[in-house]
């Protein structure tokens, strides 16, 4: 064992006890300096300690359970979706490690999966919270034989595939919807964000990074203070912890069956069901794009995936890229 997980050995063979660092320097060998330093290892892997003076350390809760790849794809009855996991601890950012995939030739459906992201990314160029174990912060390569001016409607589509999921997965009266585009929300609070990386050429799409984080089982204490107002779980809301693999199985049948309707129909049927999924439709909302503020109601999307907004002068407009906000201030 190495010097982290004897630490962690000892604790656990101590419940509930306080350990000093100088009994923990003595017994591993080690100086209290290093002992203070992979206790701060520890913390930033999801271990949680207690430190009194005089008494020492106290582990209080330990990092959750590791995501089960071998029965994630035991039990995954797909086409591609999912059939090629990467599979990491920790990395920077699932949608960097994608793009250097793809690179390497990986095919369609290919799915980066990490336990936690030091450096995920969202819209906007937003940081993504995405701690240890908690979560479903993973990047799908897809590529799409569309024209580069409908990959937007590819961001649509999986806020729908993510959506119906989340909604069949809690099996509550809760609010669960979507704020355009792409986030989805439960009362109000914010679950989960989807981001689309793509390359193009001669005007046709090469290769799609959809980016997609779910907090999954992040408690309150969990969610940094700034957040709390903001962002939600589904354990929170559904009061209890969720299966991580089923809901990612749940998942890429999902996101699968709705490719293969949109490539094969066109983007019809997801407009259809976008309208009846979003918490943005027929309410005030203003909406902040490269050309200023729109405020008004939005009433519907058009067959290319712009959101259609009467604003307060009785002006139509069509948004195709922008960050709404739910309320007028």
């Amino acid at each position: 064992m190495n010097m982290n997980e004897q630490i962690i050995r000892i604790f656990l063979d101590h419940p509930n006890q306080y350990i000093s660092g100088e009994k923990l320097s003595e017994e591993l060998n080690c100086s209290r300096t290093a002992i203070w330093k992979h206790i701060q290892a520890l913390k930033k892997k999801g271990y949680i300690f207690e430190s009194t003076p005089r008494l020492g350390y106290r582990i209080l809760k330990t990092p959750p359970d590791p995501l089960n790849v071998n029965r994630l794809s035991s039990e995954l009855n797909t086409q591609c979706m999912g059939l090629n996991i990467k599979y990491v601890q920790e990395v920077g950012s699932t949608q960097t490690m994608a793009a250097e995939m793809v690179k390497m030739g990986a095919k369609e459906g290919t799915v980066i999966i990490a336990e936690q992201q030091t450096d995920g990314r969202g819209r906007l160029g937003r940081k993504w919270f995405s701690p240890p174990g908690t979560g479903i912060w993973m990047s799908m390569i897809l590529k799409p034989q569309i024209p580069l001016q409908f990959i937007h409607q590819l961001t649509l589509l999986i806020s729908v595939a993510v959506c119906r999921v989340i909604k069949r997965f809690l099996e509550l009266d809760a609010e669960v919807g979507i704020k355009w585009p792409n986030d989805i929300y439960i009362n109000g609070k914010k679950v989960c964000g989807i981001l689309l990386e793509s390359s193009a050429e001669d005007e046709r799409v090469k290769h799609v990074i959809a980016g997609i984080g779910i907090s999954v089982n992040l408690q309150q204490n969990d969610i940094p203070e700034e957040l709390k107002e903001k962002m939600t779980s589904l354990s929170i809301e559904a009061g209890i912890e969720c299966d991580r693999e089923q809901l990612l199985i749940s998942l890429f049948k999902e996101m699968e069956e709705l490719y293969l309707l949109y490539l094969s129909e066109g983007f019809a049927p997801i407009r259809i069901l976008w309208e009846a999924l979003s918490i943005c439709l027929h309410c005030p909302i203003q909406v902040h794009t490269h050309q200023g503020i729109v405020k008004g109601k939005a009433y519907g999307m058009d067959e290319m995936g712009a959101l259609m907004i009467i604003d307060e002068e009785g002006n139509e407009h069509k948004i195709y890229s922008g960050d709404v906000s739910l309320s007028l201030v």
